[in-house]
């Protein structure tokens, strides 16, 4: 567990509203920007899923968490996102959902419809890989995490971890977004579209599904991981679909998607 004092020097950071400032603009003034009830901005933090942690028991849904650098933002099984100050946009935002099936496809549900919201200001079509990633031809341009608290068979909140180039960073496997595109353009763009996917209930509709189909960099493909076979595609519950050799589908809830052979570049 970490120390009261690293709490304390996480909270007392960004103390004084108008000290920090985020691309010019104050976290009041981005309240307004965003329509959200509250922006929590640092400099520099581990990972703004840690300040959303120490936060959300006192925090409205729709809180946001904004940070120029992480020193230690991560992603999925524990793998780290670079995080360079000024690169990206690295954001969670804090949400009390009630509907427990919605929350099965939360992070397909957030990835699909920042896609969506994104291609505008991208170099090409967003493509969707199960369950969490955002890219463009073979290159990674976003990804999310999500945390919950559960209460029981309740979550009292879940933090959406998002973490998107806005600079292509200095790796071959990444991508940013399209020359002269600001961290104030995608955060309009982004926020709006993380809080409708956060809002919505049940499991993923037919349409959905369709929208998912037309971006997913999978369907179709050979993978070696989470098991052997060709992705079939999503089911209604987040689930991805695996036809084996022998015909059988495996449905996998979670898991890393690992291509058998490399993808086509673009």
């Amino acid at each position: 567990m970490a120390s009261c004092s690293r709490w304390s020097s996480i909270l007392s950071s960004s103390a004084e509203r108008g000290a920090v400032r985020y691309d010019g603009r104050t976290a009041a003034e981005l309240e307004a920007f965003l329509g959200v009830p509250r922006v929590v901005l640092h400099e520099s933090v581990s990972s703004t899923l840690d300040v959303a942690h120490v936060i959300a028991s006192s925090s409205p849904a729709g809180t946001l968490v904004l940070a120029d650098e992480q020193t230690a933002g991560r992603g999925t099984h524990g793998r780290r996102w670079t995080s360079r100050a000024g690169d990206g946009v690295w954001l969670t935002l804090l949400e009390r959902p009630t509907d427990v099936p919605a929350l099965d496809v939360l992070s397909i549900r957030c990835g699909l419809y920042a896609a969506e919201a994104l291609d505008g200001l991208a170099t090409a079509r967003i493509g969707v890989k199960w369950p969490n990633d955002l890219y463009v031809g073979a290159r990674k341009l976003a990804g999310l995490l999500l945390e919950t608290r559960w209460r029981g068979a309740t979550a009292e909140w879940i933090a959406i971890g998002f973490g998107l180039n806005v600079r292509t960073p200095p790796l071959k496997t990444a991508i940013g977004l399209a020359e002269g595109r600001t961290r104030l353009e995608a955060l309009a763009c982004l926020v709006p579209a993380l809080r409708r996917a956060a809002g919505e209930l049940g499991h993923l509709t037919e349409h959905e599904l369709a929208r998912w189909t037309a971006r997913d960099v999978a369907r179709g493909r050979s993978v070696s991981a989470p098991s052997g076979g060709t992705v079939d595609g999503l089911a209604s519950s987040g689930e991805l679909l695996v036809r084996g050799v022998d015909g059988t589908v495996a449905r996998h809830r979670t898991g890393t998607l690992t291509f058998a052979e490399p993808p086509a570049c673009s």
